[in-house]
């Protein structure tokens, strides 16, 4: 049974590296950029759920409910100012900017927040969950959280397949001189694209501050979860960053079960395999979007 354990527990944990990972797929997809800063504001969300919503009166394990809309905002206005203006320059330039971003936030929070602990409070509900097997315990928060990673990317992949906003995205995503031809602004849209991603990641923050304790310095180790479980996905696949983050999260399982020392070295190394093999991913293609 302790294999199933690894896989279970894998799957789990996998769910959350997608839902972490979407919204990094989604800009790249598009606008082929990088955000540096995307682990730093699902660390931020994770802030504003404990210290602002109850202060509007909304309690943290509904505080997604104002979380979510509020990063979609702050995400359509960020890459309508500062994140366009990197990328009408080049890619380097917007590397450069998500970098300064990121050193900013962790900075700030550093210095209002302090490096304490903080964790969302959902109550007893997160420690409660249900036996598997006599060896294989199943926690209803990381289940619900892999629950969450599934719906949002069925409901990201329905709604660029089958709204015409979705096929603007994909439009511009594949050319967007093309489309900028045949009347699309694509500034706009690249404001949707990173407002959905801003979207996820916020919800993303949140799901970790409920699983776990987060701190300003938190972001960089899942930034980097997220970006293997993208690549060994596929760039710019939604589905196959959702095979991505599962794979990556059994290979964690597993090296924690040969030696706890190793969880990080062989998810790591499966994603240097896959780089090595398969550039583009499981299920990456070269130039289009999902």
């Amino acid at each position: 049974m302790t294999w199933v354990n690894i896989l279970v527990q894998g799957v789990l944990i996998g769910g959350f590296y997608a839902l972490f990972a979407c919204g990094l797929s989604l800009m790249f997809g598009v606008m082929k950029v990088i955000n540096l800063a995307h682990g730093d504001m699902a660390v931020v969300a994770g802030y504003v759920a404990v210290f602002l919503a109850p202060k509007w009166h909304v309690p943290e394990v509904w505080s997604f409910l104002i979380v979510v809309p509020l990063f979609g905002l702050l995400g359509y206005v960020l890459q309508r100012t500062l994140l366009q203006k990197s990328i009408d320059r080049d890619p380097f330039t917007t590397l450069l900017v998500t970098f300064g971003l990121s050193v900013i936030i962790e900075n700030l929070l550093l210095a209002i927040y302090s490096a304490n602990g903080q964790s969302v409070n959902i109550g007893s509900l997160v420690s409660k969950s249900f036996q598997l097997s006599s060896s294989t315990y199943v926690s209803y928060v990381a289940l619900t959280v892999l629950a969450v990673a599934v719906v949002v990317l069925g409901a990201l992949q329905l709604f660029l397949s089958r709204t015409n906003t979705g096929r603007v995205i994909r439009a511009v995503s594949d050319d967007r001189e093309a489309a900028q031809l045949c009347g699309a602004n694509y500034k706009h849209v690249f404001g949707i694209a990173a407002a959905i991603s801003f979207a996820t990641v916020a919800l993303a923050g949140i799901s970790y501050g409920v699983m776990t304790q987060f701190a300003p310095t938190s972001g960089g180790a899942n930034l980097l979860f997220a970006f293997e479980a993208v690549v060994i996905g596929g760039i710019g696949s939604l589905w196959g960053t959702l095979v991505g983050g599962i794979a990556l999260g059994i290979a964690q399982q597993y090296g924690a079960h040969v030696n706890p020392a190793y969880q990080i070295l062989f998810g790591n190394l499966l994603f240097l395999v896959v780089l090595a093999v398969r550039p583009q991913g499981l299920f990456g293609r070269k130039e289009a979007m999902a």
